[in-house]
């Protein structure tokens, strides 16, 4: 191993420590930044019925040594960690140790079924163009559609109609395997889709390399090119393999508490919510080694597949995809886009805020031709109003974390740790961070989100360009003196940066949905404010009564989605085919 090399590992093992200081430490400091009394929020989690009195208020600072301020407080829990102690909770005073491990096996599971649904599905998306030869003629829309489903709506519908109408399979609890099934699909389908879509991105390309037309030239069977194809789309993936599998144990916080799972992410809502400090620093920490151990994994694993063509100088990158007629690639964005702009333009004529309590939950009419909610205001204007809100926003966070992404992705051993642990945390607990010190808002909810949303863009881009810096005419390039600047603005950045863009329009309604949850427990915008995830919110306890109220925002998400994949799929369509 060279020089280099051992110094980028050091690098980036040291980020990965930083990067958990860091957030150990802001953890440490939420029972300050929330503005609140820790002392008071104690006592209501230990005695809810309890009057607040100074001398028992007196008495649990003086227990837990509040008065020292947070860095004594996070310093002194580190010391323990040295020891193997994660401390006692504050609210029960049980060991924070056996809850945290408890959890995160109980989340490892849940991940491991969910996981297995993901790579079912991603398989059926992507098997035709395997067998096909990297047709054009892809299942992108049905991948933008599957990603852009809230796992916490899917979850709701599963378990309306398979635990509840069919009684197939029990509803709440974790105590056999039957209890995994509906979470599973839940968290497995929208992540399947997206490793889908940006596996069927990636297969065309590696049907156009030189090799594959000499193996078949050669009369190798279809099954081996397919196997060959298949083994050079995966290296490219890993990373992405990464973030789903840390983000299916970390993030699925929602599913959690609706089927009533005793995971890692709900015990990190709750001790958030309760300010128990030693809970929260240990699901944290759990949740860091989580990442770092992912990280490594994936790290080796496409070292392992790439092989001797990393060092050797044997990668290319694939040649342009051929242009398609132009109508036939913007048709259906077209169709799609002005199917959401009617429907907001529509709802942006309407009053969101009129209530008529006479009108509660009415049935779509003429006057209302999505429904009423709960108040008896118009769905169809608090779409169009919400859209602005919650469309405008997530495009916002997209590109600042394009942004953020690329130039991180270009130092990866400063920012790979950081990338990392961002995927670690659930956007609901940074929301819980960014809400303690902004207040509940959709200012802090777009924060919350950014601070995640740009890591899987940094790790995309930072294995991509890892690839092109590895490839035959970059090294030419290098022997004729060409500087590392000159190399990545003219040779490396124009040929990243397309996928990576699609990507981040493919996290699009991601990020959307996203603020949505946030608003959906109550992080992100207030009533009455008209935000998709507060109509979701609101509507979910008529959701068997009144189907058509959280179907309007959700079946606006998942066409937000869909339009999303067909116009990226059409842009790269138009670049490629430029001279």
């Amino acid at each position: 191993m060279t020089r280099g090399g051992i110094g980028s590992r050091i690098l980036a093992g040291c980020s990965r420590l930083v990067a958990v200081l860091a957030l150990v430490a802001l953890v440490g400091a939420l029972p300050w930044l929330s503005r609140r009394d820790p002392a008071r929020s104690i006592l209501r989690a230990r005695d809810g019925e309890r009057d607040p009195d100074p001398a028992a208020l007196a008495a649990i600072r003086e227990q837990l040594r509040l008065d020292d301020g947070p860095l004594a407080l996070s310093g002194r829990w580190l010391v323990g960690l040295a020891r193997g102690d994660l401390g006692l909770s504050w609210v029960s005073g049980r060991p924070v140790a056996p809850a945290v491990w408890s959890a995160l096996g109980v989340s490892l599971t849940l991940m491991g079924a969910a996981l297995a649904v993901a790579l079912a599905v991603a398989a059926l998306l992507v098997l035709r163009g395997l067998w096909r030869g990297g047709s054009t003629q892809r299942g992108g829309a049905l991948g933008a559609a599957l990603t852009s489903v809230p796992e916490f709506l899917l979850g709701t519908a599963l378990l309306l109609v398979v635990a509840v109408w069919l009684r197939w399979a029990p509803p709440f609890g974790w105590s056999g395997p039957e209890h995994v099934v509906l979470p599973a699909l839940a968290m497995g389908i929208p992540a399947g889709g997206l490793l889908g879509r940006l596996a069927d991105d990636a297969i065309p390309g590696a049907f156009r390399e030189p090799w594959v037309r000499t193996w078949t030239a050669s009369g190798l069977p279809r099954r081996t090119i397919a196997y060959g194809v298949l083994r050079r789309c995966l290296p490219a993936l890993f990373p992405q393999l990464t973030i789903v599998v840390v983000g299916l144990t970390g993030g699925a916080v929602a599913v959690e508490v609706l089927f009533a799972i005793p995971g890692l992410g709900r015990l990190a809502l709750g001790a958030a919510a309760a300010q128990d400090l030693p809970l929260v620093q240990g699901a944290v920490l759990a949740l860091a080694l989580l990442a770092g151990g992912a990280g490594v994994l994936a790290a080796a694993v496409q070292r392992l597949a790439l092989g001797p063509a990393l060092e050797a100088a044997g990668l290319q990158p694939p040649p342009p995809a051929a242009r398609p007629a132009d109508r036939a690639a913007w048709l259906v964005p077209a169709v799609l886009g002005g199917l959401l702009l009617t429907a907001v333009l529509a709802g942006l004529s309407r009053d969101p805020t009129h209530v008529d309590t006479t009108l509660r939950l009415a049935a779509p009419d003429w006057d209302a031709p999505l429904g009423r909610d709960a108040l008896g205001r118009d769905l169809l204007a608090r779409l169009g109003h919400g859209a602005l809100r919650t469309v405008g926003i997530a495009a916002a966070v997209s590109a600042a974390a394009l942004a953020v992404g690329v130039a991180a992705g270009l130092v990866p051993g400063l920012t790979r740790g950081a990338a990392e642990l961002a995927n670690a945390v659930p956007p609901v607990l940074v929301g819980l961070l960014t809400a303690a010190a902004l207040g509940p808002s959709s200012g802090g909810a777009a924060v919350a989100v950014a601070a995640t949303a740009w890591a899987p863009l940094a790790l995309h881009i930072a294995d991509l360009v890892r690839e092109e810096l590895a490839s035959g005419y970059v090294q030419a390039c290098r022997m004729l003196g060409a500087s590392r600047i000159r190399i990545l603005a003219t040779h490396v950045l124009p040929g990243v940066l397309p996928p990576v863009a699609r990507h981040a329009v493919l996290r699009l309604p991601g990020v959307a949905l996203a603020i949505a949850s946030l608003g959906f427990v109550g992080l992100g915008a207030q009533p009455p404010t008209p935000e998709w995830g507060r109509i979701l919110a609101e509507a979910m306890p008529y959701v068997e009564r009144a189907p058509w109220a959280p179907l309007t925002a959700a079946g606006a998400l998942a066409l937000l989605g869909a339009f999303a994949l067909a116009a990226s799929t059409a842009v790269s369509w138009r670049a490629s085919g430029r001279p």
